[in-house]
């Protein structure tokens, strides 16, 4: 059994979230002793029910103190809705703004609210609630949600919630699965008897038991051991689902709540993004790069720099652009959404949405966006692979195995083909050019690859009558050196086996094939072998050349060696 959806508590300490919780599934949310003894959530709390429809809910409980935010902002990045609680009897406060700004930030799109603690109430101070709610809600994503008045403890009202909780979630869409899983760990501890167990709201993609994993920022490699989705163990497990993985290859004091842990290859590891920031309307000042800024990002709390783009500052309400950095790299994807805070005043800022997780533009000139045209447009050439993890999108490769913008295209083929006509005459080496350069002499129909040049295909062939040929056709078996002429030329003749390169001479391969022949005539008389005096006398050249030629000759199976005579080889030609 997995969790169809995963919700989420929210709103004002002493609202009686937990109590909700509690009343909702049976499971007390309060793990810690401190939290039961004091009734105060301090840290995330977890528990799961089964609704009338079939479909079974996971729901993360969160704190209600203000002291206790940075805990809430770990459980809410993944949620699919929420139950926003507020209490009949002191209605809005503090906490339930900042809690409605955050799931906002974080666009949260589906939820309902719960009025909690009604039986502590008569009904007009019941009606002045479900008022004040309602005013409170207006312009926001709750702003049509049911309001369900709901007391726990006498559980009047809580099958109208369950049902309106169900009734929410038909509208609610499940976690897409993208093959790419993903999941921000909230708790990590050891399991006695299993070792290192932490827990998450799996996004993204499947994981499945015996999968290799790699623990973000520190690219810590581990294994799943086993796998727990809502008490039940499972081999394999879908995006969408509340998890407890038991892992090997990693203590439990080496994971910490903000790792993400995600499958090697699958995800580009940035510490640097661009984002579209909503500033919110009742900040008191304007936000600058000024400020000991922290982001919430996934289930992490995250030291961050931040640079306002193309303005020196945002006033409350505005939505502009800004430049993060952080500490560490972590796997991102534009459209993964954050919460800005200063922790110096201890406040929320905004938040937004990543639009870029590896800027290439200078801050200066930054113009971000999450068209994966932009992407290209910026780098010019980027692998299809690679420009998959950038954006999550998949393009055809246009150029071999990249991406490539088209005015740079054409730009990049313009200079290839000046470069191979300005060349000589045996055009441009292939050791010179790069991988995308080799790429685009494939896409040109007036280039082709001759051996080891690039050269323009109805250029003339330069090595067809080339005068260091003419000169060993000449003086076949007495050849001379190669003088001035140009190495790399000489080099080319050899690769095509006009000129064989032997002993440190260079012969003719005509030459060379006429020498075989006046070699079988003689073995033809002499059939016991023949001595290098009698192939020297034959050829009318001296040691000088015979020599090389005959080591030539028994190298390619012409003639074989006997102490000081030749007899014979497989390839020696017919008379």
């Amino acid at each position: 059994m997995t969790a169809s959806h995963v919700i989420s508590t929210a709103g004002h300490v002493d609202h009686g979230k937990s109590t909700l919780v509690t009343a909702l599934t049976g499971t007390n949310p309060d793990r810690f002793t401190e939290e039961q003894e004091r009734g105060l959530t301090i840290d995330l709390g977890f528990a799961s029910t089964a609704l009338p429809s079939g479909r079974t809910i996971a729901i993360i409980d969160v704190p209600g103190h203000v002291r206790f935010l940075k805990n809430m902002l770990a459980g809410v990045g993944a949620v699919d809705a929420t139950v926003f609680v507020v209490s009949a009897v002191e209605g809005w406060m503090p906490q339930s703004e900042e809690h409605l700004r955050i799931l906002e930030l974080l666009n949260v799109r589906h939820g309902l609210v719960a009025l909690t603690q009604i039986d502590l109430v008569d009904d007009e101070i019941l009606e002045l609630a479900q008022l004040d709610v309602h005013e409170h809600l207006e312009g926001t994503f709750l702003e049509h949600a049911p309001v369900i008045p709901v007391d726990s403890i006498s559980r009047r009202g809580l099958d109208d919630l369950v049902a309106a909780i169900d009734s929410v979630l038909d509208d609610t869409p499940q976690a897409a699965d993208l093959g790419w899983p993903r999941l921000w760990i909230d708790r990590s501890f050891a399991a006695k008897g299993s070792g290192t167990v932490v827990t998450g709201t799996l996004t993204g993609g499947s994981l499945a038991v015996d999968d290799e994993i790699t623990i973000e920022p520190r690219t810590r490699v581990a294994r799943v051991r086993a796998i727990q989705s809502l008490h039940e163990n499972l081999h394999r497990v879908t995006p969408g689902s509340r998890v407890a993985l038991n892992l090997s290859g990693v203590s439990h004091d080496e994971v910490r709540r903000g790792d993400v842990i995600v499958r090697a290859g699958d995800w580009h590891r940035s510490s640097v993004f661009d984002a579209r920031l909503r500033v919110l309307d009742d900040l008191g000042h304007s936000l600058s790069r000024r400020g000991a800024h922290v982001i919430y990002l996934g289930s992490g709390e995250h030291p961050a720099a931040l640079r306002v783009l193309g303005l020196d500052d945002l006033n409350p309400g505005d939505e502009g652009f800004v430049r993060v950095r952080l500490k560490a790299p972590y796997p991102m994807l534009p459209g993964d959404r954050f919460v800005l805070r200063e922790s110096g005043r201890s406040e929320t800022i905004g938040g937004g949405e990543i639009l870029d997780i590896d800027p290439v533009t200078r801050a200066s000139q930054a113009s971000p966006d999450r068209s994966v045209e932009r992407v290209i447009a910026e780098r010019g050439w980027v692998d299809a692979d690679h420009l998959k993890l950038l954006t999550g999108e998949t393009v055809a490769p246009n150029v071999g195995s990249w991406v490539v913008e088209a005015q740079t295209l054409e730009t990049d083929k313009a200079k290839l083909q000046a470069a191979v006509e300005g060349a000589n005459a045996l055009g441009l080496p292939l050791a010179e050019l790069d991988d995308r350069q080799r790429a685009l002499v494939e896409l040109n129909d007036e280039l082709a690859i001759d051996g080891t040049h690039v050269r323009i295909v109805d250029a003339a062939d330069a090595l067809a009558d080339h005068p260091f040929l003419a000169q060993l056709v000449a003086s076949p078996f007495s050849p001379p050196g190669p003088g001035s002429h140009d190495r790399n030329e000489i080099r080319e003749l050899v690769r095509r086996g006009l000129v064989i390169h032997t002993e440190g001479l260079y012969f003719a391969a005509s030459a060379l094939d006429d020498a075989a022949r006046l070699v079988a005539s003689r073995l033809a008389a002499q059939p016991a072998g023949v001595t290098v005096s009698d192939l020297r006398d034959v050829w009318n050249t001296s040691r000088k050349f015979a020599l090389p030629m005959l080591a030539h000759f028994d190298s390619t199976g012409v003639t074989r060696r006997r102490d000081d005579i030749r007899i014979a080889g497989p390839r020696l030609p017919e008379v």
